[in-house]
């Protein structure tokens, strides 16, 4: 049975999971024709050289994180769910997204997103100076967690480890703060816990009560 035509789309597809397994430096042509089993000149047929098909990819990894839909009933919700979204797909593509900073296209790659944000930071009643900071903020929250997240699944093992670190007296004498931060954090709740209480004291502002210093 003849095997059906490759397309760009899979050609694609397949050059994504190698860069999100193994990182962008083992992209190579050679292995991708391997991957869909396939001849290198079908792969340059499709994308081109090396370079285009690089190309390629960072614009789509912009496309795929543009795909933000919010989420909830009042602006704070889905302004949260954007950022919870953003997060983790970030999260999901570090060789992706790292491909698409060293092209030169990350404000390019976050636009979506912040219009997204614009439109329920608007729904919020918020205008002018005071929503463009709104926006910033969640996105540089999303940012500093995701780099937090990446630095502490790359560190090596902790010795002695927040367990051992945190007892009765560290935690001036509160028994339930030393067992809470002994514990594992739990990355998903902590960001959304932060980003609502980030959100929540942004829109509160922005309707009359003065930001604190």
């Amino acid at each position: 049975m003849r095997k059906p035509s490759l397309t760009r789309e899979e050609v694609l597809d397949a050059a994504a999971r190698l860069v999100k397994r193994d990182g962008p430096a083992a992209l190579t042509m050679r292995k991708l024709a391997a991957e869909l089993g396939t001849a290198v000149t079908s792969i340059y047929w499709h994308v081109g050289n090396r370079e285009s098909l690089l190309d390629a990819l960072a614009a789509r990894t912009v496309a795929d994180l543009g795909a933000i839909t919010p989420r909830g009933t009042t602006p704070a919700a889905r302004i949260v769910s954007v950022a919870r979204t953003l997060r983790r797909e970030l999260l999901d593509r570090p060789h992706l997204v790292a491909m698409v900073h060293e092209r030169g296209l990350t404000e390019r790659m976050f636009l979506p997103a912040q219009r997204v944000l614009v439109h329920e930071v608007h729904a919020a009643g918020l205008r002018g100076a005071r929503a463009a900071e709104v926006v910033r903020a969640v996105q540089f929250q999303v940012v500093g967690y995701v780099l937090v997240e990446r630095n502490r699944e790359r560190a090596p093992v902790q010795s002695p480890g927040e367990q051992e670190l945190w007892d009765t007296e560290t935690a001036e004498h509160d028994q339930a703060l030393a067992r809470a931060l002994a514990r594992p954090v739990d990355p998903e709740r902590l960001f959304t816990v932060s980003v609502r209480a980030l959100v929540d004291g942004l829109l509160g502002a922005g309707q009359g009560r003065a930001p604190s210093p």
